[in-house]
């Protein structure tokens, strides 16, 4: 005991407790990071027409490093899979400024989008933009998926993906037109007031689950007309038109029969 209360006291303790204490940080952050954007994948010619679209497209708000401004994000570090999402869903380049960057006709086509995120992940590591067999729902499962979904995103999104209003003139936008990569990108990114579901909130597996909820929900409804899929909101009201409108009716039908 004495022998280890010496060793506790030596000079060296703490210069070894910090090496192991920044080795111990360095093996989680590897685990739990997110994947490095896809910079290798592409190539130098994608890479360099990313770079001059940037500059001729984006450079105007963000800075001609990518640096951005006290209004405006820096884009170093964002990752291929943010800039890919916000641009082939056309919310960048932004119209005007709001309290958030609608969805709109994309300004890029996919090849286009995919190298202005190349250059950007050579800025610095970010999610990276996620292959096909990553995000085929055929592979998911949709009931795992349906249960996941209404957990951590139905608040939000309404638990059909219908979207939903927010705060402040912000709002969770529908996702019945979204494609499965834009969505896994959301998952990964947090864009506008999303939260970032990284793999210690729903690993790979549980982001093709919910996918495939979401598609499943594109199929005709075997119930017949949703209403909107609003739940009791939207079906209260129909009651409550129809049961009026019975009454109107029964009205008329007695006021005829008396006169």
């Amino acid at each position: 005991m004495k022998a280890l209360a010496a060793s506790r006291r030596h000079r060296l303790a703490p210069v070894i407790l910090m090496t192991l204490a920044l080795f111990l940080t360095g093996a989680v952050y590897a685990a739990l990071a997110p994947s490095s954007a896809q910079a290798n994948s592409a190539s130098p010619d994608d890479i360099e027409e990313g770079r001059r679209l940037f500059i001729t497209n984006c450079s105007t708000c963000h800075g001609m490093d990518a640096e951005g401004s006290d209004t405006v994000p820096s884009l170093i570090g964002v990752g291929a899979a943010s800039v890919h999402f916000q641009v082939i869903t056309g919310r960048m380049p932004m119209d005007a400024d709001s309290p958030q960057a609608g969805a709109k006709p994309p300004q890029f086509n996919d090849e286009q989008a995919r190298q202005i995120a190349a250059y950007i992940a050579t800025l610095g590591p970010g999610p990276g933009i996620p292959g096909e067999d990553v995000v085929d729902p055929e592979l998911g499962n949709a009931a795992e998926g349906m249960q996941l979904f209404r957990t951590n995103c139905a608040m939000c999104h309404n638990f059909v993906g219908a979207g939903g209003a927010l705060s402040n003139g912000k709002y969770a936008p529908a996702l019945d037109e979204s494609t499965p990569i834009e969505i896994y990108e959301a998952m990964i990114t947090g864009p506008q007031s999303m939260p970032v579901f990284n793999n210690a909130n729903l690993n790979e597996a549980d982001k093709r689950n919910i996918i495939a909820y979401l598609m499943a929900q594109r199929e005709p409804n075997p119930g017949g007309f949703s209403l909107g899929s609003l739940g009791s909101v939207s079906e209260g009201v129909w009651a409550f038109l129809v049961g009026f409108g019975l009454l109107i009716g029964a009205a008329v039908w007695i006021g005829a029969r008396s006169s």
